[in-house]
């Protein structure tokens, strides 16, 4: 990202400080491209980005130095993150990123730095949003954009703790959906889906913009409902309503990672070179992702 006319293009950019007490320095093997990077861009998500810098809040990695009091990393090893603020002043999609090393996840061998990139924004924000939803065995959950990067992890950590799942996608996605842990996909190109599901949801998680208010009146009475979208409506019949916002959680991370590094948790990222950052950019803030994650990497 340049100056004051926020574009997007291949800069040369200067070299992160070294690493300060509580910091490592990453030299970055592939970094995600999410929606959010348009927030980062416009300004509307201040996460410290100092122009000339590089976009991107998540990403994975070699370590290439530590500051003072880092203990839990060594240089070489193999991390991933994500990070906001950023305390360099500069993000992921870069050869180098200066973070926090709090917030770093061990990289598990097995897990492939495409991989292991694709995962932390995705992955922390259906973990967190599944968390505070706190649902049990055997309760029931709505998630529309099921067929998302967010969604198909959303689903895969609900079915694995015995939650029953409704997703809405495209009718291409269903068959992915239900192999990855749905009971039910319905296509939500069709208008009157909402009348093709079972009402009485305990909760419902919406990933799609729009889509909250549509999902609130099947939520049964005391339930919960998690926007993604800013977008929560206001509450009703003792229904619990609010929007999430992601957080670093290296704790969260690391078991995702390993989930992932196991096969138990799937993901298909579209791997892409750096060069093509900015097309990636654009295609991500126009939607025309496909519901792929695209992680750009340096090979």
């Amino acid at each position: 990202m340049s100056g004051a006319e926020k574009e997007v293009a291949l800069l040369e950019l200067p070299e992160p400080s070294p690493p300060g007490p509580g910091q490592i320095l990453v030299a970055v093997e592939a970094a995600g491209v999410g929606p959010w990077d348009e927030l980062l861009n416009g300004g509307s998500w201040d996460v410290g980005l100092r122009p000339p810098a590089a976009l991107g809040v998540e990403g994975a990695g070699k370590v290439l130095a530590v500051g003072a009091g880092v203990t839990r990393f060594a240089v070489g090893d193999r991390v991933l993150a994500h990070e906001a603020p950023l305390p360099g002043g500069s993000g992921f999609w870069a050869e180098r990123v200066l973070i926090n090393a709090d917030h770093a996840a061990a990289c598990p061998p097995a897990l492939d730095a495409v991989h292991a990139a694709a995962l932390p924004v995705n992955g922390l924000t259906a973990w967190q949003a599944l968390e505070k939803l706190d649902l049990s065995p055997g309760q029931r959950l709505l998630i529309t954009n099921g067929g998302g990067a967010t969604g198909s992890l959303a689903i895969q950590l609900a079915a694995a703790k015995g939650v029953e799942v409704t997703a809405t996608a495209s009718a291409g996605a269903a068959e992915r959906l239900l192999g990855l842990g749905a009971s039910k996909v319905v296509d939500y190109h069709d208008p009157n889906w909402p009348a093709t599901v079972r009402g009485g949801f305990d909760a419902a998680l919406t990933i799609a913009t729009g889509t909250a208010d549509t999902a609130l009146p099947l939520v049964r009475d005391g339930g919960r409902l998690c926007s993604l979208t800013s977008d929560a409506p206001p509450e009703e019949r003792d229904i619990t309503s609010w929007d999430l916002y992601v957080e670093p959680n290296a704790a969260q991370l690391v078991q995702m990672a390993e989930q992932a590094a196991a096969g138990t948790l799937k993901q298909a990222p579209e791997p892409l070179a750096l060069s093509d950052g900015p097309a990636a950019f654009a295609r991500v803030v126009s939607g025309r992702a496909g519901g792929k994650k695209i992680v750009l990497t340096w090979a």
